[in-house]
């Protein structure tokens, strides 16, 4: 799969970019700078690759900006090896990022045709999901938790509870909650009933929606 010099010169300014954002995990940067945005987009969009704004894909779904790819990561703040649910697969930018930090990643996408052609993306490119299924976000993926953090690309209306109850004791939750404009909230599980909440300002993302079965 195609990626040259004018791709990887583009990344190193993105990179640079995100770190005026405010963007200070270097290995965050290091995937933004490494990872060829390009190939999880349109053919006909690549040229707005590496500008740092959402773009559409297929089935009137989105790939994260940049940035908010970035910041959702750096709230997530991830261990090497710790097991991280990701509800929202789209195309997989943020799934490429979760692998190059070296994490076990469940991950579940609603759509089957994107989930259909983003298996495909992630077999061309040895991106290795420990689980990458078809099913329901809000239900999360109970047979194989708890998990260290979960991090969520869609906007909910609420906290899924379910998701909440997949967490290990210390674990974080990362998803951006509300309807039209969602704030970016932080859950973290303090004990079996104890929650610590934290929010980060106001994100568009398209809804989290049932599975269309």
């Amino acid at each position: 799969m195609e990626d040259n010099f004018k791709h990887k010169g583009r990344r190193r300014i993105l990179a640079s970019e995100l770190r005026e954002k405010g963007i200070k995990d270097h290995r965050i940067l290091s995937a933004i700078e490494n990872i060829p945005r390009h190939l999880f987009i349109d053919p006909g969009l690549s040229e707005q690759a590496y500008i740092d704004k959402a773009l559409p894909i297929e089935n009137n779904q989105t790939i994260s900006q940049p940035y908010t790819v970035a910041f959702q990561t750096q709230l997530l703040n991830p261990s090497d090896r710790e097991k991280i649910l990701e509800i929202g697969t789209g195309s997989g930018y943020q799934t490429a990022v979760l692998d190059y930090l070296n994490l076990d990643i469940y991950t579940i996408e609603r759509d089957h045709a994107l989930y259909r052609s983003t298996s495909n993306l992630f077999d061309k490119m040895k991106i290795k999901p420990k689980k990458f299924i078809y099913g329901d976000g809000f239900n999360g993926m109970h047979d194989d938790s708890p998990f260290d953090g979960i991090i969520v690309t869609a906007g909910s209306p609420v906290i899924p509870k379910k998701l909440v109850m997949q967490l290990k004791i210390g674990g974080r939750l990362i998803i951006p909650v509300g309807k039209d404009v969602q704030v970016m909230t932080k859950i973290i599980r303090i004990s079996e009933n104890e929650l610590k909440k934290e929010t980060f300002g106001n994100f568009r993302f398209v809804p989290m929606l049932k599975n269309k079965n």
